[in-house]
């Protein structure tokens, strides 16, 4: 028997025509599960559809045609997947308990579902039928729907789209993770760039407890990318964008995209360099940023050099030397902040790249400049932002980025190096609403580039004496060959000689 199951990401699209308890926001988006579809011999069973485009509804509402149907698991029963399916309903979305084990199994609720499950699975049916974890805004659309159902006041449009995206516009922050030297093994990239995922990771930190409040969350979104490859043309941005844009039907890459912000090489210095392909253009999201983060160093930090260095894309080179480029390529504006003003640094590839390197003064302070720019910019705001950066987490979070080195070639081999990409994903799910993972794979009859093994061989170390020791010995065996040989060779005369003269002086 084959099963197949499906994920789908749903858009949740607000419009409130008079007070409504949902938080003013415009849209919301979680994940929800599809209810399975799989033949078994000549029959059909599960659900064939899966694009809906519907208003939600209530399943106590008497008009269901061309509306999407929401229930939490005590409202679902046979009877109203029934009525719902005989009224053409447009889609039916269950809201499942976060834990499902606080259904107790024999109470009346549980046993209902169960029976009314069972009953679904057994036929075949072209209404989409999802389900997805509550949350508080889906209990608050739950809600409202609820409402709306006896007082018509206010609606909720429900879009189910294959990817589908949100209207604001977005900004990306990104870093790339791995680490560069000429022995892979031994390249731990503190300043480049585990100073750059540091900031990034405590922004992400920062940030997720403002948008965790309907209140402060501000009009944009955020969007966090932590890429592999990055010594290496910067390969994984390379592979990620054109995943997003040649390949996905829908990604917030095609749409609103505000400005790319790039972090490389931020854990030392007193400058702050602004890398771009192009000069920003006035009254820009890109060049507006800039004034805020200008504004931040001028009044809080007037002893750092900030500057903008315009460097334009040779596309005749293979190569690119900033990550930014990358999305300029692609006509996303972006620009790469570091302390670093020359791109071929040798700071930015080296063994000796240590923590030892690193001033997590300037780091945490490099952090606060961008943090507090950010918010500035997203807020609108002109006055000082409090600081919410520690040393001691810093400290930590740099700690742990090079406790082995991170070179390209490593991290998908030994386990210590997949425990840590493992642990950067983990870390961003306890701040980010989605974290979505991207393995790619090279073409092997045409790969952009080769690794070889063998990094690391034993070699043996053996203690000898001084050359003139070697000489005298040679001459020492060389002789005593010789008289070997030539004993050998005379050993009948010899012989004749030994026994005359001990007959004689027998005699």
């Amino acid at each position: 028997m084959l099963q197949s199951t499906a994920a789908i990401a749903l858009l949740l699209c607000v419009q409130s025509l008079h007070g409504s308890a949902l938080p003013a926001v415009s849209s919301y988006e979680f994940t929800a599960y599809r209810m399975q579809q799989y033949n078994l011999g000549q029959h059909k069973y599960g659900c064939r559809g899966a694009i809906v485009v519907a208003e939600a509804r209530s399943a106590e509402e008497p008009s269901l045609t061309r509306r999407c149907v929401i229930m939490k698991v005590e409202d679902f029963t046979t009877e109203k997947y029934s009525e719902a399916q005989r009224q053409n309903a447009a889609a039916i979305l269950i809201l499942l308990p976060q834990n499902i084990s606080s259904i107790p199994h024999n109470h009346f609720v549980s046993q209902s579902f169960m029976v009314s499950e069972s009953e679904t699975l057994l036929k075949e049916t072209l209404m989409p039928v999802y389900v997805a974890p509550e949350d508080e805004q889906l209990l608050c659309m739950y809600e409202e729907v609820k409402q709306a159902a006896a007082t018509r006041t206010s609606s909720i449009f429900v879009r189910v789209l294959l990817g589908a995206v949100e209207d604001a516009p977005t900004i990306v922050i990104a870093a790339h993770y791995d680490s560069y030297g000429l022995a892979p093994w031994l390249s731990y990239g503190a300043d480049s760039n585990a100073g750059g995922v540091t900031i990034l990771i405590e922004l992400a930190r920062l940030f997720q407890k403002l948008y965790s409040s309907p209140r402060t969350r501000p009009q944009f979104n955020l969007m966090f990318s932590l890429t592999g490859g990055g010594k290496y043309n910067f390969l994984g941005t390379k592979r990620w964008i054109e995943e997003n844009l040649d390949h996905a039907e829908s990604s917030l890459l095609h749409d609103n995209v505000a400005f790319v912000l790039c972090l490389d090489t931020l854990a030392n210095g007193d400058e702050l360099y602004m890398h771009v392909s192009r000069p920003p253009k006035p009254d820009t999201p890109m060049q507006s940023f800039i004034q805020q983060l200008e504004e931040v160093v001028s009044s809080r930090f007037p002893w750092v050099k900030v500057g903008l260095v315009h460097k334009k894309i040779n596309l005749v080179e293979s190569t690119v030397a900033w990550e930014h480029e990358r999305y300029s390529l692609r006509r996303i504006l972006g620009f790469t902040l570091s302390h670093l003003e020359d791109p071929k640094s040798e700071l930015r590839g080296s063994m000796l790249d240590t923590m030892s390197k690193v001033d997590f003064r300037k780091l945490k302070r490099n952090g606060i400049i961008i943090a507090e720019a950010l918010a500035r910019y997203m807020y609108n705001l002109s006055d000082k932002v409090t600081e919410c950066m520690k040393t001691h987490r810093i400290s930590s979070l740099m700690s742990f980025l090079t406790s082995v080195p991170r070179a390209t070639q490593l991290l998908d081999k030994e386990p210590s190096h997949i425990l840590l990409v493992n642990s950067l994903e983990h870390e961003f799910k306890r701040y980010l609403q989605q974290v979505h993972r991207h393995t790619f794979r090279q073409d092997k009859r045409d790969p952009d580039i080769t690794f070889f093994d063998q990094m690391s061989q034993p070699i043996v170390m053996y203690r000898v004496k001084p050359a003139a020791f070697d000489l005298f010995l040679g001459g020492c065996i060389a002789a005593y060959l010789g008289i070997v040989y030539y004993a050998i060779q005379n050993f009948g005369f010899l012989y004749t000689k030994l026994k005359a003269a001990v007959k004689t002086k027998h005699h």
